[in-house]
């Protein structure tokens, strides 16, 4: 054997044709002891919480007492507002002894005046949103976190609108939607309780369809009273969304291509919020309680927003350091 075709097999041998130790979006296994995420490595130990991650705007572990404002912890020091609370605060926490167990028709408000840290928007903009859950109903479309108006009932169907209550879609983790979109036809199929991540590029709905199109959807069936990290990154080339620290991989619906913009909502646009999103069929928002069904209904355990998309390495380093301990 020459001394070139050895020098070719050992370097096969070291390092087997279509592995790469920096894999990341794409490749993440069920399992998180899959390779490159074994919680040995060096990377897991210095992750414990959602702080020691780069790029941290926001994090909220929910340990406030009921009736209180939420205060976060990261580069902004943001409070979020009950509304329709008191919300109670019960002993099943993820970052602590507590979380916070909302009610359908509650939710938290954080005015879009004081999130500018979250108003995320343009093009080449990435983003991290995760969440750790436990939904305690059947709802459909539970809105988790994010900045989403949907706006007025007469701009429903419309891509864009002028004037009071124009949709100002920009961001957000959804759960539990009953329809998933194909990035390639842009076809709905059904859909259950899975893990979901919107961006919009026009604020209203997608052209020639009746809603927003543009999100990424699980393939994991989220049970009834069980805590899940759920999160969902952009990296300005496509939407993944991740269910306990691994890639949910799920034919055409996740990852979903999409290549921005975000949109940009202005000064009138949405406000931050968890739990309820401004809707078409709730006209006194933020007054009153939704006319709808829809919203979330459970235990939140905690909330994180990055300006970065979040490797996969680091995704499930957060969940190994958080819910892979309980």
């Amino acid at each position: 054997m020459s001394t070139i075709t050895s020098l070719v097999l050992s370097v096969l041998l070291l390092n087997p044709i279509g592995f790469n130790d920096d894999r990341t979006e794409g490749s993440a296994k069920s399992t998180n002891t899959a390779r490159g995420n074994n919680p040995e490595n060096s990377e897991f130990k210095k992750i414990k919480s959602p702080v020691d991650i780069p790029n941290l705007l926001t994090f909220w572990d929910f340990q406030e007492k009921s009736g209180s404002t939420k205060k976060s912890k990261g580069k902004y020091k943001y409070e979020l507002e009950e509304m329709n609370g008191p919300i109670r605060r019960v002993e099943d926490g993820v970052f602590g002894k507590y979380s916070a167990d909302l009610e359908w028709g509650q939710w938290l408000r954080l005015k879009r005046a004081d999130a500018q840290g979250l108003n995320i928007h343009g093009s080449k903009k990435q983003i991290t949103i995760v969440s750790w859950i436990q939904r305690q109903s059947d709802r459909p479309w539970q809105y988790i976190a994010g900045m989403w108006n949907e706006g007025d009932m007469k701009f429903l169907g419309k891509a864009e609108g002028i004037g009071d209550r124009y949709p100002a879609r920009q961001y957000a983790l959804f759960m539990s939607g009953l329809s998933q979109t194909d990035y390639r036809t842009y076809k709905r199929s059904p859909a259950k309780h899975q893990a979901m991540g919107y961006l919009s590029p026009y604020g209203g709905a997608t052209p020639n369809h009746p809603f927003a199109f543009d999100y990424a959807t699980g393939k994991t069936f989220l049970e009834k009273d069980t805590w899940y990290m759920i999160a969902y990154t952009y990296d300005t080339k496509r939407i993944s969304v991740y269910v306990n620290g691994a890639l949910d991989t799920n034919a055409n619906f996740n990852p979903f291509h999409y290549e921005g913009p975000i949109f940009d909502g202005g000064p009138n646009g949405a406000d931050f919020t968890v739990a309820q999103r401004d809707h078409p069929m709730w006209p006194t928002y933020p007054e009153g309680k939704p006319t709808y069904e829809e919203g979330f209904d459970g235990k939140l355990g905690g909330l994180a927003v990055y300006d970065r998309a979040l490797t996969a390495k680091e995704i499930a380093a957060l969940y190994q350091a958080t819910l892979g301990k309980k």
